[in-house]
């Protein structure tokens, strides 16, 4: 299965709500090609992405699209209530034919400032597990209040993990959603394996793992490689400012002052990349999924150039289909 994660991506020069249009855009084009999912994502306060509302954005994309599932990578359950949670999604499920995801995650901020926006104490009890098996009940209609509107049918829920968190998914019988550096994890396999083995069904859920990552794919190498080239600059001059900036075209970085710790950390993650031609691609990721076992592919490109990110998405779904 192969899917789409799309953060809403500002670019050097445009309003924010440029980003928002690309995203409801993207999501279009997606369902046109054949993609099976598009989840957006939930960031508070971070100059390079517009949305921190997932349920609203989805409202959006649900009403300019038809078949293509939709859902949250995801909501962060740690910053929100869990009967809000369940009615929103409840609401969009209802609204949208049944085609709606509630991705799941429990980080508590970008920055202190931004945590205290959200009135996250510093040191606060941690309660994930607590309001998980809530938020369950209230979109099972076995909690002591009823989370409105009531649709009869199950609303999928999954985990989105980075190490422990798979564990907790397979606890609660959640389909999980790995990202990040565990991805690269030598442990990673042995960790699946327990995940499912461990696993405790519930909720008509099976085990059922989604490997996340960058992939970008273009005529050949070297130039996918340009296109993933703002994505890993923004992310090196977060490291270096604090702070994660819009994307920038390719030929202002290239024109850019390049410390040489900034350069270091620009190759890394140029290294680390899936990007490439796709055969390059498909090598690549062929040999992520065997090591992974995994169900699906959910790809979280981004670059400045919106049109190659629509090609690159359009030479993704051809060479997975």
């Amino acid at each position: 299965m192969l899917s789409l994660l799309d953060r809403s991506r500002t670019r050097a020069g445009l309003p924010d709500a440029a980003a928002l249009e690309a995203t409801v855009a993207r999501a279009e084009h997606a369902e046109a090609v054949g993609y099976e999912r598009f989840w957006v994502a939930e960031h508070h306060a971070v100059p390079g992405i517009a949305s921190g509302t997932p349920a609203v954005l989805l409202a959006a994309i649900g009403a300019r699209t038809s078949r293509i599932r939709i859902g949250s990578g995801g909501v962060m359950l740690p910053l929100h209530q869990p009967l809000v949670v369940a009615e929103q999604f409840l609401v969009l499920d209802a609204l949208h034919s049944g085609r709606v995801d509630l991705g799941l995650g429990r980080s508590a901020g970008f920055t202190a400032p931004v945590r205290a926006a959200l009135r996250r104490e510093v040191g606060a009890a941690d309660s994930f597990e607590d309001d998980l098996v809530e938020l369950h009940g209230y979109l099972d209609g076995t909690a002591e209040v009823t989370a409105r509107p009531v649709t009869g049918r199950p609303l999928p829920t999954y985990l989105l993990a980075t190490g422990r968190g798979i564990e907790t998914a397979a606890r609660h019988g959640m389909p999980v959603v790995v990202g990040g550096p565990v991805l690269d994890s030598e442990e990673l396999t042995g960790m699946l394996a327990r995940y499912r083995r461990e696993f405790r069904p519930g909720r008509d859920s099976v085990p059922w793992v989604t490997i996340s990552l960058d992939v970008t794919v273009a005529d050949d190498d070297a130039t996918a490689c340009e296109l993933a080239l703002p994505e890993a600059w923004a992310m090196a001059m977060s490291r270096q400012t604090g702070e994660f900036p819009p994307l920038e075209p390719v030929a202002a970085i290239r024109d850019a002052d390049w410390p040489s710790q900034v350069r270091r950390r620009v190759e890394d993650s140029l290294e680390r990349a899936v990007a490439g031609s796709p055969e390059t691609v498909r090598r690549r990721i062929d040999r992520l999924a065997e090591r992974a076992g995994a169900d699906e592919l959910m790809a979280s490109t981004s670059t400045h150039d919106r049109d190659a990110l629509l090609a690159s998405d359009r030479m993704l779904r051809d060479l997975v289909a």
